[in-house]
């Protein structure tokens, strides 16, 4: 099979690979779309530390099954599927927070194995879920991050809050706000530098703001001009420094901030912005079983908003490329995929 291989950091190359061979409790999926995640972004530059070179990245995907091990019942070759990459042991103490599993790992993000930036791929068949009938099948590609959207959502509690501000209009901020609308929360706020992913939120049914535009003040005043006070809860879905100190500051007395982006692997943050208010800061990591499916259901759902998200589809002989100019900041608003068959 072919598969994108990062060589080395700022290095992709399209080099075939052995294709896999599904063991008895297996499933091995023809890839159609996978996408190009933050954090595929990150391993790309070398920055996160979490990829290394000669591994094949790549987790937000869906296909149809090639082949299933001997074992596995409940699923046929030609289903159309995606998969959950988090893999646990399935220990039923860890029910509904089997990411976080000491056992876990994450495919695409495992150096030893091949994952699905590739046009086939290996995966345990517990971990694969089948798509609705009826759903584009790219969409598919969308229901990873948007599981990621949905279990931030639930963590920082947002279905109870009057209101709710984003920081950031990237590809994960867009999927919390299909969340947060998917969940019923209105109104929703959204804080972004970038004119094109401000436009694509408010596609989604989210007000967008630009927190650079000093002649209107800054970001706090802004939060209470909206919402006639500041934020209930605050999504953060960029991660550095300077979303984390935007999103403690506008947010209430007593509010929550969930911390969802990953731009950095270390941020520093004002301590009194969380004790003397008793804010409470909250950390969200990819997504539990239940969530995954729920996100499954509102992709198939919110097909206009799902096709919102996509912002271009490009080739495997295409994908070095756009890897390089998403890394250099090409202003692409939304998800970028990768077509692999």
């Amino acid at each position: 099979m072919r598969a994108l291989v990062l060589e080395d950091f700022h290095r992709l190359v399209v080099a075939d690979r052995p294709d896999p061979v599904a063991g008895p409790h297996d499933v091995v999926l023809d890839v159609a779309f996978t996408g190009i995640c933050g954090s595929d972004l990150h391993g790309y530059t070398g920055v996160s530390g979490r990829r290394e070179p000669g591994q094949v990245m790549g987790h937000e995907s869906v296909g149809r099954i090639r082949s299933v091990g001997g074992e596995v019942t409940g699923l046929h070759t030609g289903q159309v599927v995606t998969f959950n990459p988090v893999v646990a042991p399935p220990t039923p103490a860890w029910a509904g927070r089997e990411h976080l599993h000491p056992g876990k790992y994450v495919l695409g993000v495992r150096p030893d194995i091949d994952a699905a930036f590739a046009e086939q791929v290996l995966v345990p068949a517990r971990n694969v879920v089948p798509l609705p009938d009826g759903m584009p099948i790219e969409h598919g590609a969308l229901i990873e991050p948007v599981a990621v959207a949905v279990h931030a959502v639930r963590r920082a509690g947002a279905r109870d809050a009057r209101n709710t501000l984003v920081v950031g209009g990237g590809p994960i901020g867009q999927a919390v706000v299909l969340a947060l609308r998917h969940a019923g929360v209105d109104p929703v706020l959204v804080s972004e530098t970038e004119a094109a992913r401000r436009e694509l939120v408010e596609q989604l049914g989210a007000v967008a703001i630009d927190p650079l535009d000093a002649a209107t003040g800054p970001l706090a005043e802004r939060v209470e001009a909206r919402f006639g006070r500041l934020a209930d809860v605050t999504i953060d879905a960029v991660g550095v420094d300077a979303s984390l100190a935007d999103a403690l500051i506008a947010t209430r007395v007593g509010g929550v901030v969930c911390l969802v982006g990953l731009g950095q692997p270390r941020v520093s943050l004002d301590a009194f912005e969380i004790t003397t208010t008793e804010r409470s800061l909250v950390g969200s990591f990819t997504y539990s079983v239940d969530d995954f499916r729920e996100a499954v259901r509102l992709v198939a759902q919110e097909t206009t908003a799902s096709s919102t998200l996509i912002s271009r589809v490009v080739p495997l002989d295409e994908a070095p490329a756009a890897f390089a100019s998403l890394a250099a900041g090409d202003g692409t608003p939304g998800k970028v995929l990768v077509a692999l068959s």
